[in-house]
């Protein structure tokens, strides 16, 4: 029984056994294999260790040649850079006289060698060259500052006034030399004045004169920015300066235009101040609209890029000249007002207006800015004076004292006067409104100027209500106004007047003519009608007539008579009298001569019919009764016609005129 046992346990053992010497060897081999592998692990340490100078020298020749290369490289350009700046300096050594062009090159080429230098850190030699190329780039800025200036210089002319003139339109082109007193707008500027010529005014076209020919501008442009660039600003300045104000002073020299001090103005005739007046509106507008805008044109482009240098050096030049314009302008403004000044004072503001907007912009940025305030000042300075000047000229009619009548009754030579002033103000309507717009309160500007000349023609009439009275005869006091108020409101039907003060103003002076002309035959002739009437002609006692020579309803012979010697009488006093008086408007003169007929010869043409034949039967009838109907009509055609004055007409004129001032005689010369 225990065979079978112990042959089942041997296969177990053995493999058992098996296994054993198996994982014995497999140990044996992991023991073989970790020892062969630390031996490879050492030797390759070793190798490592012996090859890492070969590793470092093989990088240090790596290094080195990468080094050469750069360095080469590096070497290459610097000798580049030296020979471009031989080149540059080889040109500037030339000058820019033989090409300008290449020897603004060679600055921008030097100024970029020494930024290479003094970027170049490394190159030992940079300080040297730097200093050297400096040094030459100073040369140049020098050399291109005379090529500046002389090239400025040659190019730059004072404009002769016929160029000028040319680029005028034609409607404001003078007819004689504008250095002539008087001759420079062609007309004296008080009466040649419309609204319609100053609209053209404004509204004509302006082709301001070339100063620089336009080849050379783009030179000029180069070089002032190689300046510019070069630190040179300040001088740059000078040089445009200094040579572009000297020609634009004299161009306006050559124009005529004179430095004129205060003292000047105030010391002048009135003829020749009014002729300078004249002269200097019309060099405003030449200077501010052809010289100042050419300028600012030559000064934009020349300094293309540098707009703040472009408003200095245009301020620059053209300062003495504004100066010199705007100082007499401030002259007039600032001196003794007078009634005559008014309508030149107009005539400067409305200039003033009219060049105001391109003052705005050619005078721009801020170096302009205490120019473009002169000119503002000197606008508002003529306003307000012409203001006043106007506000005077109303008083001074309503209180002048002139105690000298006119003799015949005619028209004042104050009434002509103060009309003709109101007329030519009527030119300046559009120049009235704006000052009453600038300096007035509320309302329309149209219903203050109607106010104000309405307060003129108000003014003018008290004061030709006080002139009345220094006549000793009612009837002259009474003619006196109606000529002068007749020719008002006939000189205002016949202007604009007539549509600022309108139909009522006319319809009620016209009654006020009538109411005169009334007062006049009443007071004129009442005396003499009396003497055509019945009444006084009966007789208490005495002898009486009738019609056929016999007795009749008791009119008396002699009383008969001498309404006949006293009619006679006043008649004559009358036409030698009124026959010196005068009423210069035909149709008024006619009219006056045909309501006094028509009282007058129907009252004689009965009175001789009833009573003529008491005288006629008697002696001596063409004692009494010496004109008939038909003489006293051809001699009332004879009554005011101003005839066998004790003085002259033209001398009573003459010491009138002396009493006003010189435009006042101006005026009187065109009534």
């Amino acid at each position: 029984m225990g065979i079978p046992a112990t042959m089942g346990a041997d296969p177990l053992s053995e493999r058992a056994a098996m296994m054993r010497e198996s994982l014995h060897k497999s140990q044996t081999i992991t023991d073989n294999v970790v020892s062969i592998l630390g031996s490879f692990d050492h030797r390759l340490s070793a190798l490592e260790t012996a090859m890492r100078p070969t590793q470092i020298r093989t990088h240090s020749i790596r290094k080195a040649h990468e080094n050469i290369d750069k360095t080469l490289k590096s070497a290459e350009v610097i000798l580049a850079q030296f020979d471009l700046a031989h080149q540059a300096e080889t040109t500037i050594l030339r000058g820019p006289h033989e090409d300008l062009e290449s020897y603004l090159e060679a600055i921008d080429l030097l100024r970029r060698n020494i930024h290479f230098f003094s970027s170049s850190k490394g190159f030992k030699s940079s300080e040297g060259v730097i200093n050297h190329a400096n040094g030459l780039l100073t040369k140049a800025i020098s050399k291109l500052e005379d090529e500046f200036k002389q090239q400025l210089t040659t190019y730059s002319k004072p404009v002769e006034p016929e160029r000028l003139f040319d680029c005028l339109p034609n409607s404001l082109r003078p007819s004689g030399s504008p250095g002539n007193q008087g001759d420079a707008s062609g007309n004296h500027p008080s009466h040649s004045h419309s609204e319609h010529h100053n609209n053209d005014a404004e509204a004509a076209v302006y082709t301001p004169p070339t100063l620089i020919p336009p080849r050379v501008l783009p030179l000029l442009h180069d070089l002032a920015v190689q300046m510019v660039q070069a630190g040179q600003q300040q001088q740059l300045v000078k040089i445009y300066r200094d040579t572009r104000s000297s020609v634009l002073e004299e161009s306006l020299r050559k124009l005529g235009v004179e430095k004129l001090s205060k003292d000047d103005v105030q010391k002048m005739q009135w003829e020749v101040l009014e002729a300078k007046i004249g002269n200097w509106i019309h060099f405003m507008r030449i200077a501010v609209k052809l010289l100042f805008a050419a300028e600012r044109k030559v000064c934009d482009q020349l300094f293309g890029g540098f707009d703040s240098l472009s408003d200095q050096c245009f301020s620059e030049v053209t300062a003495s000249s504004v100066l010199v314009l705007l100082s007499f302008g401030e002259a007039i403004a600032r001196s003794k007002r007078s009634p005559e000044k008014l309508f030149v004072l107009l005539d400067m503001y409305e200039i003033m207006r009219e060049i105001h907007s391109e003052i705005e912009m050619i005078f721009k940025g801020k170096t302009c800015a205490e120019i473009r305030e002169s000119a503002s000042s000197l606008t508002k300075r003529l306003a307000q004076t012409a203001q006043e000047t106007f506000g005077d000229f109303e008083e001074a009619v309503e209180k002048d004292a002139t105690k000298t009548a006119v003799l015949d009754g005619t028209v004042h030579p104050l009434t002509s006067y103060v009309i003709n002033y109101v007329k030519f103000l009527f030119d300046y309507q559009s120049t009235l409104r704006q000052l009453f717009q600038e300096f007035e309160n509320g309302g329309e500007s149209g219903s203050q100027l109607a106010s104000v000349t309405m307060r003129i023609m108000q003014a003018l009439q008290t004061n030709l209500d006080g002139k009345s009275k220094q006549y000793k005869d009612t009837a002259l006091t009474h003619l006196f106004l109606m000529n002068n108020i007749h020719y008002m409101v006939r000189s205002v039907r016949r202007s604009e007047a007539k549509d600022l003060l309108g139909d009522d103003w006319v319809q009620r002076h016209r009654r006020i003519v009538q109411q005169h002309a009334n007062q006049y035959k009443r007071i004129g002739w009442g005396k003499i009608l009396q003497c055509l009437s019945i009444q006084g002609l009966t007789s208490s006692g005495g002898s009486t007539v009738g019609g056929d020579g016999g007795n009749s309803s008791g009119v008396s012979r002699a009383l008969v008579k001498d309404r006949f010697k006293i009619f006679n009488m006043q008649f004559e006093e009358l036409h030698q009298k009124q026959s010196q008086w005068t009423v210069p408007d035909t149709e008024l003169r006619e009219s006056l001569r045909l309501a006094v007929a028509e009282v007058l010869l129907p009252a004689y043409r009965s009175f001789v019919k009833r009573f003529g034949p008491l005288v006629e039967n008697g002696k001596n009838p063409q004692k009494y009764i010496r004109y008939s109907a038909e003489d006293l009509e051809r001699m009332l055609g004879e009554f005011f016609e101003g005839k066998n004055l004790n003085e002259p007409k033209s001398l009573v004129a003459i010491g009138f005129r002396r009493a006003y001032s010189s435009v006042f005689y101006m005026l009187l010369k065109d009534v």
